[in-house]
This record gives C-alpha cells, sequence and structure tokens, in this order.
C-alpha cells in the first residue's frame, strides 16, 4: 500500500538544487568556503610542518562534508531515504571535524560553526533547528570567554545567528513555495474531476433517453416483425434514425470537450518552454480575458509556442494579454525573409481570427526576435 507524501523542505531545496551536483550547484555551495581562509591563515602561521599538514587536512576534511551535503545528502533526501539519525549524524561529523580544527587553528576554527548552523536550519525540523543553533551560539560565548587566549569580539556569535537567519528565510521561501505547488496541484485535480463529472452528466443526458427509446422501439420491431412487417419496418427506420442522432449528439459533446482552455494552454506551454530550455514569461491570471476571447487566446498561444520551440532558437519566451489582445514574443533569430508569416499554422490561425472578427500581426520584436499578435476588433 503506498501513501501520498508531502514534500517537505529538504525535498524543495534538492528540486532547485536539481538531481545532481551540477556545475553551478557546486559552485553557489562552494563560493561561501570562502570564509575558511581565516583558519587556514592562522594554520600557516604555525612552524611545525607536521601540525601544518594535519591542520589542513582537517579544514579540507571540513569542507568536503559541507560540500556533502549539496551531494550525497541530496541524492539520499531526493529518494527519501535520509532519516532522523542520519541527520544527527552528518551534523555530529562536521561538528567533530570542527573541533578538530581548534589545535592547529585556534579559535578562527569556530568559523566552522557558521556552515554547521546553514545546514541544521536546512536539514532539521524547525523547533530541532533553532534549538541546535541556540546551542552552538551558547557553546560559542562560553567557549571565547573561557578559553585562555581566546577574545571575545562578538564577530563568531554574530555570524552564526545571521547565517541561520538567511537560511531560515530561504527555507520559509521554499516552504511557502512547497505549499503553493500543493494547493495549485489539489485545484488542478478538483479541476480535472469537476470536468469529468460534467462529461458524464453530458453524456448520460444525451445518451440515456435516447437509448432508453431506442430499445423500446427495437423490441416492438421484434413483435411486430410477424404480425405487422410494415409496422416493423417503421419502427426499425425509427431506431435508425434515432442512433443517427444520438451519434450526432455525442460527437458534438466531444468535440465541445476538446474545445481549448486558455489557462490549460497556458500551463502547456510552460512545460514546452522549460522542457526547451526557454525562459517562459508568461501571465498568471485570465481574468480580465472575456468568455469569448479565451478560445481564440489559446490558439494563438499554442501557435506562438510551438514556432518559439520549433524555429526561433530563442532563450526567452514573453506572452502578455490584455482584455482585447494577446502577444507572443521571443527573442530568437526573428521571421524568416519571404516566409515567417506563412506556415500552415499561421494560416489556421489567421481564418480562426477572421472569424472572430480580429486582426493578426506577425513579424519582428521590439529588440530583436519574432512577435505573433492577435487583437479583436478591426
Amino acid at each position: 500500500m503506498t501513501t501520498n507524501r508531502r514534500p517537505s523542505v529538504l525535498d524543495g531545496m534538492a528540486d532547485r538544487v536539481g538531481a545532481g551536483p551540477g556545475r553551478w550547484g557546486w559552485l553557489a555551495a562552494g563560493v561561501w568556503l570562502f570564509y575558511l581562509a581565516q583558519p587556514l591563515q592562522k594554520i600557516a602561521e604555525r612552524k611545525d610542518g607536521v601540525t601544518q599538514v594535519l591542520g589542513f587536512l582537517t579544514v579540507i576534511l571540513f569542507a568536503a562534508s559541507y560540500l556533502g551535503f549539496f551531494g550525497i545528502l541530496r541524492r539520499m533526501a531526493r529518494k527519501h531515504l535520509l532519516r532522523v539519525w542520519q541527520q544527527v549524524a552528518y551534523l555530529g561529523l562536521m561538528l567533530t571535524l570542527c573541533l578538530l580544527m581548534i589545535p592547529t587553528a585556534g579559535q578562527t576554527a569556530l568559523t566552522g560553526l557558521v556552515y554547521i548552523a546553514s545546514v541544521a536550519m536546512m536539514l532539521l525540523d524547525l523547533r530541532a533547528a533553532v534549538a541546535f543553533v541556540a546551542v552552538l551560539l551558547a557553546g560559542t560565548e562560553v567557549s571565547l570567554r573561557v578559553v585562555p587566549g581566546w577574545t571575545d569580539d562578538g564577530s563568531y556569535g554574530f555570524a552564526i545567528f545571521l547565517g541561520a537567519l538567511a537560511v531560515f528565510g530561504l527555507r520559509r521561501a521554499i516552504q511557502r513555495s512547497i505549499e503553493l505547488n500543493a494547493a495549485r496541484k489539489d485545484m488542478a485535480e478538483l479541476a480535472v474531476q469537476e470536468e469529468r463529472n460534467r462529461f458524464a452528466r453530458d453524456l448520460h443526458d444525451i445518451l440515456g433517453h435516447s437509448l432508453t427509446v431506442i430499445t423500446v422501439k427495437a423490441e416492438l420491431a421484434g413483435k411486430l416483425i410477424e404480425a405487422n412487417p410494415t409496422r416493423a419496418a417503421a419502427e426499425v427506420a425509427d431506431v435508425e434514425s434515432l442512433a443517427r442522432a444520438a451519434l450526432a449528439d455525442v460527437r458534438a459533446a466531444v468535440a465541445g470537450y476538446r474545445e481549448l482552455s486558455l489557462a490549460g494552454e497556458l500551463v502547456s506551454a510552460r512545460a514546452a518552454l522549460q522542457a526547451a530550455e526557454i525562459k517562459a514569461d508568461l501571465p498568471t491570471t485570465m481574468d480580465e480575458v472575456p468568455e469569448e476571447n479565451r478560445e481564440l487566446f489559446a490558439w494563438v498561444v499554442r501557435e506562438g509556442v510551438t514556432n518559439v520551440v520549433r524555429h526561433s532558437g530563442a532563450k526567452r519566451c514573453t506572452i502578455r494579454i490584455t482584455a482585447t489582445q494577446i502577444e507572443v514574443l521571443d527573442d530568437g533569430k526573428g521571421p524568416t525573409p519571404g516566409g515567417g508569416a506563412s506556415g500552415h499554422g499561421l494560416v489556421g490561425l489567421r481564418e480562426r481570427a477572421d472569424q472572430a472578427g480580429a486582426s493578426v500581426q506577425v513579424g519582428q520584436a521590439p529588440g530583436g526576435g519574432f512577435r505573433l499578435a492577435v487583437r479583436v476588433g478591426l
């Protein structure tokens, strides 16, 4: 038996970084290792070569454990294999490596606690993460006051607090995004279910009466075949007529069911553009578009985005919608001389626009690229 699992903050982080530690993912994570320059400088000042080697090795292992969170643990999280004990063990490993830096790096080793606090804010449950960071802060402040030779300038505690606060903000943003996506998914599922129910009701209404009458007349024709062949033939002719009418009604219902939806086409357009690695700048609401314009605008979205994906070589696609006009623009190579506006899809779109009393404009977009625009009301 399987159950639906709500995505966690760690799942959301994995989705944003990607399935593997790509080139830019490693760079985004590794750039913060710059702050380990403090303990490295302190270790470099030591005269004992063996001590230096051990110190450098410890710092390298700590940096690897930090980057490991964005590599190994991310893959585990995406497969939902990350357990609480694994989270605690990983933080314990990082904390142990940080403590091992102290004999060679002195109080500058406390810089590592900033990385540990950041990882904890992403890895643990929020309450546990806050408690863990509070313990790190308390331990840092106490250590700076009781360890001989260490001085408290307030920078370490402030850095830990600031790093944890920044990751907390990121965590909240990801959580809101997860909740919003879940709500959208639920609404989409409800809309699909409602549409299924509507279509089922339509088919029931269309076929229920017709099939009932057909059944009655067929039974009557069977009884009349021997007693009254003429009457039976008339009943059979009525059955044929009713069957043809029911078939036409079903076809009409299916045709209506397949009408394009502007909202659905925008969702499909976003997916198609993302698959083609084209940045999509699409509207999020269609409330201002009158109902009578939405099907035509949906055809414009379908045709325009298809052309962008297939022919444009663009990096960005923008769709702008008002009550009376829709524009599809890209930053690609622009219209083809002598043939950019004469494709079969555009011909069909012009015919639909003519039927709706709208005008179609194709040409070069401002700043380059291709522009397809349809305006209702000539």
